[in-house]
């Protein structure tokens, strides 16, 4: 999504545009080995959706076309802390809950549209090709996949998209340069997924029924209807430090009993299993500080993964890259070469309130390991009160919605209009109901069984 983005920036300004790839990419609109993380529920939260609109007009009402159904970010969207639901109500901000396959394919399309930008599939990229002193990076080494040699594919500039497996920290060595620094953040997570044709709709209408992990209930869920299948669902189990969902199907049900929403469960304990279940594991949050290098080869960048990832549990990625190909459209903007220094310092800007955001999260996390200031500890201990007084106070739903989509920073959270209504509000007792309504065709015994 990232290189994605970032070519259609970049053709705005370059006579050609070219995306290479490993993987076999045009027409694909299923999972990929490139992205082992795409058959896994994904999220493009409010701001990302915002800025897809504005780079591609149109690509909303091509999703629902294509059988995505759209609604609001907040009230269409089943938000669930310690088994409660935060009060529906509507944001303003739009949502597309679509497959990561189904929308990366209908981003590609629009890119593979655009005249100038060209794909080259299937080939692996070896390294940086530079002036002879390395102060300059003019092309790249690629081999196509059963090619006996690389070639060198010259290029006024090369912008680094691979995501968390890119191999630019060596490449920099290699160049004698300085490796950048790393913030990191452990948290041995894991993502676990299978499908399911279901017999009753626990939807009611909602496009997802999210239940998200706290340090009180470290288990969570994504729970989705596949667009353009009636009663396919897509559930994606996490689990962090280790406590992961089994692969084997009796395992991943017991941990899908033990999420604290009984509707998951009693959806899938009669439905039918569409595959066996699969597991992502993700490590650590890692961000790169190229901004605090004092230097950097010409005609090179970085954007994406490949200089942040975030824990994929709060659906940052998608959105920071496109946030990301907007610096990059500023930078371009200026009409001379990019300063890489300074195209890296406003990339970290747009990268600190969403780091704030999943690390702080995290760091909530007794076991998680990192220092703990005294702002994290209050931060946490708010968000915590806030999320609880939330379940029954539509405004403080909708200020947390927009912070958790990237719309809004997570210090308005703390604005003295909501700072009032947390410290005044009660947490109301009752949790989330099940919820299962028969689907209409299904017959008679499926009925009485629902």
């Amino acid at each position: 999504m990232a290189g994605l983005l970032a070519a259609r920036v970049l053709s705005a300004s370059f006579a050609e545009v070219l995306v290479v790839d490993r993987d076999e990419l045009i027409g694909t609109s299923t999972y990929r080995k490139g992205v082992p993380h795409g058959r896994h529920a994904h999220g493009l939260v409010a701001r990302g959706h915002q800025i897809l609109q504005e780079l591609f007009p149109g690509l909303t009402e091509d999703l629902v076309a294509f059988g995505v159904k759209a609604g609001d970010f907040n009230g269409d969207i089943r938000w669930l802390f310690n088994g409660r639901r935060i009060a529906p109500s509507h944001s303003g901000l739009g949502c597309v809950p679509a497959t990561r396959p189904t929308l990366e394919l209908h981003v590609r399309n629009r890119v593979q549209a655009i005249p100038n930008v060209k794909f080259l599939q299937r080939h692996d990229i070896l390294g940086l090709e530079t002036t002879p002193d390395g102060a300059r990076v003019v092309g790249a080494r690629v081999q196509r996949q059963g090619a006996a040699e690389p070639e060198v594919l010259h290029a006024d500039l090369v912008l680094d998209t691979t995501g968390r497996g890119s191999r630019t920290p060596a490449w920099l060595e290699a160049l004698g340069y300085d490796r950048p620094e790393e913030d990191r953040i452990k948290i041995d997570l894991a993502y676990t997924t299978r499908h399911y044709q279901l017999r009753n709709d626990p939807f009611e209408g909602d496009l997802a029924i999210i239940p998200a992990a706290t340090p009180q209930n470290p288990r969570g869920a994504f729970f989705f209807p596949i667009a353009g299948d009636r009663g396919r669902i897509e559930l994606s189990l996490t689990g962090i430090l280790g406590d992961h969902a089994p692969t084997d199907p009796a395992g991943f049900e017991e941990f899908a009993k033990s999420v604290p929403l009984p509707v998951i469960w009693e959806s899938i304990k009669d439905a039918e299993p569409l595959d066996d279940p699969v597991k992502f594991k993700y490590p650590a949050s890692v961000r790169k500080r190229f901004e605090r290098l004092a230097d950097f080869p010409a005609g090179f960048l970085v954007m994406g993964d490949a200089v942040c990832t975030f824990n994929p549990v709060y659906a940052q990625g998608m959105t920071v890259a496109a946030l990301e190909s907007l610096v990059l459209r500023k930078h371009l903007g200026t009409g001379g070469e990019i300063d890489a220094r300074a195209y890296f310092h406003d990339v970290s800007r747009e990268i600190d309130a969403p780091w704030e955001l999943a690390a702080g999260s995290d760091l909530g996390y007794p076991g998680v390991e990192g220092k703990r200031s005294l702002k994290v500890k209050l931060v946490n201990s708010y968000v915590t009160k806030l999320q609880d007084v939330a379940i029954g106070d539509p405004q403080l739903a909708n200020a947390f919605i927009r912070v958790a989509g990237l719309v809004d920073p997570p210090p308005s959270l703390m604005a003295p209009k909501h700072l009032f209504r947390v410290l005044r509000g009660k947490k109301p007792a009752a949790a989330e109901p099940v919820r299962l309504t028969p689907r209409p065709e299904d017959g008679p015994e499926q009925r009485r069984a629902a």
